[in-house]
C-alpha cells in the first residue's frame, strides 16, 4: 500500500519571469492551478519533499514560497467556485485485479 497522501496549498511570488516560468513548470506536472500563483497538490511527505527539492532549485532568495498542509476534513470544506467535488480524494488511476 502506498504512503498516505494530504492536500496542500502552494502559492508563490517569483520575481522573475524566466524563473516564474520554471517554478509553474514543475507545479503543473505536479499539482492543480488554481489561480495565478496557487496550486493544490495530493501528496506523500516524500513527494512534498520532492517538490520543495526541485522548487529551491530554480527559486532565488528575493522569491517566496508557502506550502500548507490541508487535513482531510479542511479540504472537504473549501469552497470553490468551478466545483463542488474539486476537493475530494482523487479516483485512483488504476485497477486492482
Amino acid at each position: 500500500m502506498g504512503a498516505e497522501k494530504n492536500w496542500h496549498l502552494v502559492c508563490y511570488d517569483i520575481r522573475d519571469q524566466r524563473r516564474w516560468a520554471k517554478v509553474y513548470k514543475i507545479l503543473k506536472g505536479t499539482g492543480d492551478h488554481l489561480q495565478l500563483s496557487i496550486f493544490r497538490v495530493h501528496l506523500s511527505g516524500k513527494q512534498l519533499e520532492r517538490l520543495r527539492l526541485d522548487l529551491q532549485k530554480v527559486m532565488d532568495s528575493e522569491d517566496s514560497l508557502m506550502i500548507a498542509r490541508l487535513c482531510d476534513s479542511c479540504a472537504k470544506r473549501v469552497i470553490d467556485s468551478r466545483s463542488d467535488s474539486i476537493w475530494k480524494e482523487p479516483v485512483p488511476n488504476f485497477e486492482v485485479f
